[in-house]
């Protein structure tokens, strides 16, 4: 990627320790001699399944061990019976596409890696805090996260993420209610030693079901994202967009959000999956 130092490329954010607490069962490593040569994780959101960062050692280079690490996450996602997978790679790469292409991954949309200072709203709905629920009341608000995400792709669970969250402490999940209906939600990871990285609200994943009121609250999860980074002291929101999402994109590109950089999804089988118009969903499959 040309940066002068490589390993300053994602600074304090932690995209390993947080995901092999979350699952080891979808952690691989790639040994050689008894030296770590290479590593992939594995998401299982439901029906739907991604995989990434996929990194090897610049000494491992060419010599096959990419292959070697997709092959136990293809096997996985065949276990799990998920109907779509996918991930984000370098557009830039011919040599990273032709790798995932061999697997029946198909280069798509575009997605963006944005983010925009944090600024209080003029005005927001009050949000529900995951972490504030009982026990009962987050077995209701799971269940309703749940109904929300398999009314825009048939199957599609983040759980996981809601509960990695919270247990591990990595930042917040914000509940949106209008009475008793959920109107969104957006499971949120802050500052360092989370994916997030110092100075940063991540949002890993965020919704709104469909419909003509989708676009107000979509707006309104934005803004108690803002409100959650302000309260923990944090300068920038982070959000990962697909272009197929157009109307979602165009909310954030209108609020202020700005490309830091951007990949391709590629997806497998060659469909849209919930990468569509009308689907008002945050996320990026790093």
């Amino acid at each position: 990627m040309g940066l002068p130092d490589p390993l300053q490329f994602f600074g304090d954010a932690d995209y390993v320790r947080t995901r092999w607490r979350a699952n080891p069962q979808t952690a691989f490593a790639a040994e050689y001699k008894s030296e770590l040569a290479g590593s992939n994780f594995a998401a299982l959101w439901g029906s739907f399944g991604f995989f990434g960062p996929l990194t090897i050692k610049p000494d491992f280079w060419d010599q096959g061990l990419g292959k070697r690490l997709l092959e136990p996450v293809m096997d996985l996602f065949e276990q799990s019976r998920t109907v779509h997978t996918g991930l984000f790679t370098f557009a830039q790469s011919p040599k990273h596409v032709h790798l995932y292409q061999k697997y029946g991954f198909w280069p798509r949309f575009l997605t963006a890696i944005m983010s925009k200072p944090v600024k209080q709203p003029e005005k927001h709905r009050q949000a529900v805090r995951y972490s504030e629920l009982s026990d009962d009341q987050r077995a209701e608000a799971t269940a309703a996260c749940r109904e929300l995400t398999d009314s825009i792709f048939d199957g599609l669970d983040v759980t996981a993420e809601l509960t990695s969250v919270k247990t591990q402490g990595l930042g917040e999940t914000v509940l949106l209610y209008d009475h008793s209906r959920l109107d969104g939600f957006a499971i949120c990871h802050c500052g360092p030693g989370t994916e997030a990285g110092g100075g940063a609200c991540y949002i890993k994943f965020g919704a709104v079901p469909s419909g003509s009121r989708a676009g107000t609250q979509f707006e309104q999860l934005l803004d108690a994202c803002e409100m959650l980074a302000i309260e923990r002291g944090l300068q920038r929101l982070v959000a990962g967009m697909n272009f197929a999402r157009r109307e979602a994109f165009q909310i954030l590109d209108a609020r202020g959000f700005r490309t830091d950089f951007q990949g391709v999804a590629m997806e497998r089988p060659n469909g849209p999956g919930y990468n569509r118009p009308g689907v008002y969903v945050i996320d990026d499959w790093r």
